[in-house]
C-alpha cells in the first residue's frame, strides 16, 4: 500500500477504490485425523493428535494497585465461573459457512473439552488444582493439580463432556496458594465467585477448547465494545456472542476484548496494545483461522490522543502483515461514532473519519466490517443511533451489538 495513496485520501484528493487485497484468505480447517480418548485422566497419542478450537477465551492483563484480588492473590480459595461456549462439543451437521471459509461439518472425536490456564504477567509459580468442569474432574497429565510456571500456559487433559453450541460450562478451580499476584481479565461481564463472594473478574483461566469438527477459530482482537460494555452482565449479548448465534452450526469465536485497549500504546490498566499482545492472545489460540481487528477508538479519544490517522493505519497494516504470515484471514473494522462521549471533540472525530475513509478505499484488510455504517445515526452521523446507544455515546447497547453481528 503506497503512502502517496494514503496521504491523498487523507487530504481529500483521491477517489475510487485503491489496490487489491493484501495476501490470501485462510485455508479451510482440516478435520481431526484421530479419535480422542476423552475420559478424564487418560492422555493417548490419539488425543494428542486431535485438533482443537478455542470455543471460549479471554485476554489477560497485569493487576494494578486498584485490583485488590488479583494483586493480593489467593490462599485456600475456590474460584467458580460459568462460561458460555460458542461452539459445542458435539460433531453434528449443519449448513453454510462462517467467517474464515471453514465449512461447518461433522468431525471426528468423542465429545470433549480441555481448559487452558495462563499467568503471563506472573512472577512466581502457582499451583492450580483441583479443577472440575460441569462437576467432572479436570486432570493434567493424569494428575489432579499442576504447577503453572510464571509466564507460562498449561493445557488440561481432555474431559469427556457433551455440550451443545451455545452451552454453558461451569468451572471450579481450587488454589491452595499463597499464589501472589495473578494475571486476570478484569471484567468478563459475567458473574463468577471467589468462595461465596461475587466477582466479574476471571483469574488464570483463559481458554476452553473443543474438538474442531471442521471449524476454525474466529479471534476478535478488540476493546470495550467487543468485551461487552453497554450490554447487560450475564446476558451473553456481546456482539461476538450474537454473531455466533446467527448460525445453526455455530463457529468457534474467541472474544479477546479488553476495555480501554488500543492498537498502538500499552497501558498499565488497559493492558498491552494490540500490536504487543497479538502473538500471545491471537497466535496462541489453537486452530485460529480468522482475525477480526476491532481497535482504534481508544487511540483517538483516550489521553494521550493519537491525532495522526497514518499512525493508526500503519499499525493496522503491520498487524495485517503479521497475520498473513500465519495464513490468517484479516477482517478490519471501521471506528464507530462517539459524539456525546465525555471526551468527544470535532477534531478527534475528524481523525476517526479520516481513518475510516482510508479503510473503505484502500482495501487494507481482506474484508471490512463497517461498524460506523452499522451504528451511526443517519440524522447525525457522528452519533450512535438513539436505539443503539447504551447511554454514554460510545458503547452500543444489546441492539447495537446485534447490528455489528449482523454486519459481519
Amino acid at each position: 500500500m503506497g503512502e502517496v495513496s494514503r496521504r491523498s485520501i487523507l487530504g481529500g484528493t483521491a477517489g475510487g477504490v485503491l489496490g487489491g487485497v493484501l495476501g490470501s484468505t485462510a485455508s479451510e480447517a482440516a478435520s481431526a485425523d484421530a479419535t480422542a480418548d476423552a475420559t478424564s485422566g487418560q492422555t493417548t497419542a490419539a488425543s494428542a493428535r486431535l485438533q482443537w478450537a478455542a470455543s471460549w477465551a479471554t485476554a489477560q492483563t497485569a493487576p494494578t494497585a486498584a485490583d485488590a484480588d488479583a494483586t493480593g492473590g489467593f490462599t485456600d480459595t475456590t474460584l467458580r465461573y460459568k462460561l458460555r461456549l460458542s461452539a459445542g462439543t458435539t460433531s453434528g451437521t449443519g449448513e453454510g459457512a462462517a467467517v474464515g471459509g471453514a465449512t461447518v461439518a461433522g468431525g471426528a472425536g468423542r465429545p470433549a473439552v480441555r481448559l487452558r490456564f495462563a499467568n503471563p504477567f506472573g512472577s512466581a509459580p502457582v499451583v492450580v488444582g483441583s479443577v472440575t468442569a460441569n462437576a467432572k474432574p479436570v486432570l493434567f497429565g493424569g494428575e489432579k493439580d499442576v504447577v503453572l510456571a510464571a509466564g507460562a500456559t498449561v493445557v488440561s487433559d481432555p474431559v469427556g463432556l457433551v455440550l451443545p453450541d451455545g452451552g454453558d460450562l461451569v468451572v471450579n478451580m481450587y488454589l491452595p496458594g499463597p499464589t501472589g499476584p495473578l494475571s486476570f481479565h478484569r471484567n468478563a461481564h459475567a458473574t463468577g465467585y471467589i468462595g461465596d463472594r461475587a466477582t466479574n473478574s476471571v483469574f488464570l483461566l483463559n481458554g476452553v477448547d473443543v474438538p474442531t469438527a471442521g471449524r476454525q477459530v474466529v479471534a476478535v482482537l478488540g476493546d470495550s465494545i467487543t468485551e461487552g460494555v453497554g450490554t447487560p452482565d450475564n446476558a451473553n449479548l456481546r456482539w461476538p456472542d450474537q454473531y455466533a448465534a446467527r448460525f445453526r452450526r455455530r463457529p468457534a469465536v474467541a472474544n479477546l476484548g479488553i476495555s480501554g485497549n488500543r492498537v498502538l500504546l500499552d497501558d498499565a490498566r488497559f493492558g498491552p496494545g494490540g500490536q504487543s499482545r497479538f502473538d500471545r492472545d491471537v497466535l496462541g489460540l489453537p486452530n485460529v483461522g480468522t482475525l477480526v481487528m476491532f481497535l482504534g477508538i481508544n487511540d483517538i479519544q483516550q489521553p494521550p490522543s493519537q491525532t495522526d490517522p497514518t499512525r493508526i493505519l500503519d499499525a493496522y497494516e503491520q498487524l495485517v502483515r503479521r497475520a498473513h504470515d500465519h495464513d490468517l484471514e484479516v477482517i478490519g473494522a471501521t471506528i464507530g461514532p462517539f459524539k456525546g462521549w465525555i471526551r468527544y471533540t470535532d477534531a478527534l472525530d475528524q481523525v476517526r473519519n479520516d481513518v475510516n475513509a482510508v479503510l473503505r478505499q484502500e482495501r487494507l484488510f481482506d474484508r471490512l466490517l463497517d461498524v460506523d455504517a452499522a451504528l451511526r445515526d443517519p440524522a447525525d452521523p457522528g452519533r450512535l443511533r438513539p436505539d443503539f446507544n447504551s447511554g454514554d455515546g460510545l458503547h452500543p447497547n444489546s441492539a447495537g451489538a446485534k447490528a455489528i453481528a449482523l454486519a459481519l
